[in-house]
């Protein structure tokens, strides 16, 4: 299995493909062509964690074979950044692992996960300057609820409730100088929504590809549960990590990276493509890349926990 400092040495690699670029391998290098033929981009596949492609790609067998060999995830993607396929090599046989989440029934777990998830929305609000009063009351009554978590024990649709409520007063408190009105990841009706969908695909994918290291069953999950087609293992490991993305995306809007003219509008929901996205996803990346051996490690804990029915104060915590 992959140790920590073999991830640190890992990449990610973006391949944002123009017409007639192409992407090949050539002695164990990933290579990135223009239409001349000419050498954009060259690394080695021995560094490689995944690599998303955006835009049209024939995949070759070729391909998929150092994949399998090197352990790497290859995701692909429209010009729009929604993904439309991806290609893991999950760690095969760990069926004792599996075995133990098939038979994990409890709810200890996924309130773990959730306290986790507030206490890094509350960390993000106090970070901010200039605590108004309806802040402040934000902040105080987001501790209650947590406090409600760890201390009633809700069962799964109490649980759930909780974590709604919360994540509507966080969302508001956080983004309301930026007119927020309400996260709608489907509708994508504003830049901030967009770019959400755009940060969390990529954490998604990221928690993705470490989970399959373990081998874990990502359809069988502990807070999300069992529903068709969903990963809802990732969808859980995911949930301590999104204040990440979201306190990008403000820091972007006050430096002035955000630009309405790069988004594509149509019918009320924005959506960017192609060329406008790259520098969005570059800086959506940078607090992945900079805690990135925090996220190996909390996954790699996860595991051993698991895997040793270790008590949940044992279970990792990632703090923002």
């Amino acid at each position: 299995m992959l140790s920590a400092p073999e991830f640190k040495q890992k990449q990610i690699l973006f391949a944002l493909l123009s017409h007639g670029e192409k992407l090949s391998f050539k002695n164990d290098n990933i290579i990135i062509k223009d239409a001349d033929g000419k050498i954009k981009h060259q690394s080695t596949c021995y560094r490689l964690f995944a690599i998303f492609v955006i835009g049209h790609i024939s995949i070759t067998s070729g391909l998929l074979q150092r994949a399998e060999k090197f352990g790497f995830t290859i995701v692909l993607m429209t010009h729009s950044l929604r993904v439309y396929g991806s290609w893991c090599c999950p760690a095969r046989g760990n069926v004792m692992l599996r075995k133990k989440q098939y038979d994990y029934k409890a709810l200890d777990i996924a309130h773990h996960i959730v306290a986790n998830k507030i206490d890094n929305q509350l960390n993000t609000l106090k970070a901010l300057r200039n605590k108004n009063d309806k802040l402040k009351d934000s902040i105080a009554s987001i501790k209650q609820y947590r406090l409600a978590v760890v201390t009633t024990q809700p069962d799964l649709q109490e649980l759930l409730g909780l974590e709604g409520i919360v994540s509507r007063q966080y969302f508001q408190a956080y983004f309301a100088d930026l007119n927020w009105i309400a996260r709608r990841p489907r509708v994508k009706h504003d830049t901030i929504n967009c770019l959400m969908d755009i940060g969390y695909t990529l954490l998604f994918n990221m928690i993705e590809g470490l989970l399959n290291i373990y081998g874990f069953d990502l359809y069988k999950g502990i807070y999300h549960q069992q529903f068709y087609q969903r990963k809802s293992l990732v969808c859980d490991l995911v949930e301590p990590f999104r204040p990440l993305i979201d306190a990008r995306i403000r820091k972007a809007h006050s430096l002035g990276q955000v630009n309405e003219d790069d988004f594509y509008i149509k019918q009320g929901q924005y959506s960017l493509f192609g060329k406008q996205a790259s520098p969005y996803i570059a800086w959506l990346l940078e607090p992945l890349m900079a805690r990135k051996q925090e996220i190996f490690l909390y996954v790699q804990s996860y595991y051993r926990s698991f895997m040793k029915n270790k008590p949940l104060e044992q279970y990792p915590v990632f703090k923002i």
